[in-house]
């Protein structure tokens, strides 16, 4: 019955962004959009609501500093400001709202990895999918990841395990915008009341996103737990 509802869903994000670029725009047109999207989306004061108008995030205007800055920073973003530092080589947006507790994926090592996200479609200005909720509380999206000389690279898990990203998408390659913070946040369990798990925001552009985002040409919102699996 999962499998069905999310083949179903899948069909339906794939329409929707068919009807969002016109067969007669140029990719350089949709490009164009995709930047004006996130532009309007950085001041926006944006608050992503569920189905039944409770509040999921609240975004708020957004502070965009440079790699620079972020790093004179000790890589982190000021929350208070709402900061977020823009990746130039890539265009994605990142916000560290927590580093997490843990230690870094380091190099050479390949850790797995669960997720609980939400993503919100910018430029269809809806939220588009989400498995922070009771019906895929027993599949979060795992990941294997590598941390191969700094370079990250991961899959989702398949199979009976899939979670919400594969099932929906069918891409096994983990989207280069979820493996953007991994230098710079820690990945563990948590142990004590003060000592919780990572938590990121990002915005991330169609060429760092899901297959859907690429072929279709829209950013995506994401805000991202992150936590070790369990041996």
């Amino acid at each position: 019955m999962k499998k069905f509802l999310y083949t179903a869903l899948s069909l339906m994000i794939a329409f929707a962004g068919f009807i969002s670029c016109s067969d007669d725009q140029t990719y350089a047109e949709q490009k164009d959009k995709e930047r004006k999207a996130v532009d309007a989306f950085l001041k926006r004061d944006v608050t992503i609501v569920g189905p039944s108008g409770d509040t999921i995030c609240n975004v708020g205007v957004i502070n965009v500093i440079t790699e620079q800055t972020f790093l004179d920073q000790d890589s982190t973003t000021n929350l208070e400001n709402n900061e977020y530092v823009l990746f130039a080589n890539n265009g994605i947006y990142m916000q560290i709202v927590r580093r997490g507790v843990g230690e870094k994926v380091a190099k050479g090592q390949t850790r797995q990895i669960a997720c609980r996200f939400i993503e919100y479609n910018i430029l269809g200005d809806s939220l588009q999918l989400r498995n922070d909720v009771s019906y895929w509380h027993t599949n979060p999206d795992i990941m294997a990841v590598t941390n191969t000389s700094g370079t990250f690279s991961g899959r989702f898990v398949t199979g009976d395990m899939a979670g919400s990203m594969y099932q929906t998408y069918g891409e096994e390659k983990v989207l280069e915008g979820w493996l953007a913070p991994l230098p710079y946040i820690r990945v563990g369990r948590q142990t004590t009341a003060e000592g919780e798990i990572a938590k990121v925001r990002l915005i991330v552009p169609h060429t760092a996103g899901q297959s859907n985002a690429a072929s279709n040409v829209y950013p995506c919102f994401y805000e991202i737990l992150y936590q070790e699996c369990r041996d």
